[in-house]
């Protein structure tokens, strides 16, 4: 499929039927879209839709559509160009070294376009290496008593042939789970290349690839297949793969159009990149750091903070947001939330961090009757501290902010 026309879109921006090169017929195959995951990615509006937290690429009939992050929504929207490959490479989501991500301001490439190389070099290195043979079961007719007779399909399939034996046993060749899965991914990707620079990798990988049963993959197959010291290597092809077959929707519309999407939820990746930044900013410092902790709440409910620090006897609280607070006033449910997760971690400190400005706020404190385990007595009286906190993502030079993590430590009072 050759693209055409592309539209650039920013996360919780409203787009219409008319606008740019978008038609009604697009407009279903999203709203379509949006149905088979939950209402998450857009919200309809009367001859659009508004785009939720969710970013990436779309690509449907001849059309592209790219949405990106956007913390402000007063900022130019040159500043936050290409921020979303620059965040998915530092949180591990995709390789640095990828030459397709290094050159994708200049090239005019999109998202989808980068990973679709990143899977197709990958899948390339592993034949150029030989690809590997593994045991499975094959049941089917055979000239020579092998493996486990099933005597009901012999009965019934070889009443004329005596000399044939229906058989369940093993073999050992290419033709498995590992190939079938990159297998479904590269006919995919073939379909929304052509036309493309990449066209001609797509064909000669999949002419090259050993021959393999076409099967439909599920979510549940490839979470089930477990990679050993022989297979290891396959590990990011079929983590490529798995996000190109679980985003790729056929027939998503009246049976015509084809979709492919590749789409991040921006609260998760801030997550993770606030993270991994505090992480690295936290070694050699003595203080510990974990993310998603739980503690069992009521029932099968649990309290999972983003992020919790240990210096010593102490221990803080940081809940990322990735939106900006109303006049910059956290809203009572995040206090609730900051509140809650104290008690539950005997937490000195809290910070709501949202991305923004730099900014001085301070500690405020409250009393509470707490119950601590150490304490045999039974409760006594804790004074907790909760904050916001503003942290800005880009520097002055339009760059992911490195010394971000060392920000955040400050802000939490920790680390002159």
């Amino acid at each position: 499929m050759k693209i055409h026309k592309s539209i650039s879109v920013f996360e919780h921006q409203r787009l219409y039927v008319g606008q740019h090169n978008f038609k009604q017929t697009h407009l279903e195959a999203l709203l379509k879209l949006n149905e088979y995951h939950d209402g998450n990615y857009f919200e309809p509006i009367a001859k659009g839709i508004k785009f939720n937290q969710y970013v990436g690429v779309i690509q449907v009939d001849g059309l592209t559509i790219e949405i990106h992050p956007k913390a402000d929504k007063d900022d130019a929207d040159s500043k936050w160009q290409g921020v979303l490959l620059n965040m998915l490479t530092a949180c591990g989501k995709l390789k640095a070294e990828s030459s397709g991500a290094a050159n994708v301001k200049r090239q005019h490439l999109n998202l989808l376009e980068v990973y679709f190389e990143l899977f197709l070099l990958e899948v390339e290195g592993l034949v150029r290496k030989g690809v590997i043979k593994n045991y499975r079961k094959q049941t089917h007719n055979t000239k020579a008593l092998k493996g486990k007779l099933e005597f009901a399909g012999h009965v019934r399939k070889n009443a004329v042939h005596k000399e044939r034996f229906y058989t369940t046993h093993q073999v050992y060749d290419t033709n498995h789970v590992l190939h079938q899965v990159l297998f479904k991914a590269l006919t995919i990707v073939e379909q929304f290349t052509k036309g493309t620079r990449l066209s001609n990798l797509s064909s000669r990988i999949l002419l090259n690839f050993p021959t393999v049963d076409k099967k439909t993959i599920t979510a549940q197959q490839i979470k089930n297949i477990k990679l050993d010291r022989k297979s290891n290597s396959y590990k990011d092809a079929l983590e490529l793969a798995r996000l190109i077959i679980l985003n790729y929707s056929p027939d998503i519309s009246s049976g015509k159009e084809k979709m492919v999407s590749l789409l991040f939820n921006m609260n998760d990746l801030w997550e993770t990149y606030v993270l991994k930044q505090i992480v690295k900013a936290c070694e050699g410092t003595g203080i510990e750091v974990s993310g998603q902790e739980s503690k069992s709440f009521w029932g099968s409910n649990s309290l999972k903070p983003d992020i919790v620090l240990r210096q010593g006897t102490k221990t803080l609280i940081i809940d990322t947001k990735w939106k900006r607070p109303q006049k910059k006033s956290a809203s009572v449910s995040d206090l609730r939330q900051m509140y809650t997760y104290c008690r539950f971690w005997d937490a000195e400190k809290a910070m709501l961090l949202y991305p923004g400005d730099d900014a001085e706020n301070k500690f405020k404190s409250y009393l509470t009757d707490d119950y601590s385990s150490h304490i045999k007595e039974g409760p006594k009286e804790m004074e907790h501290q909760c904050k916001m906190g503003f942290v800005s993502v880009l520097n002055d030079n339009g760059d992911l902010d490195k010394r971000m993590g060392a920000k955040i430590i400050r802000l939490l009072e920790l680390i002159g």
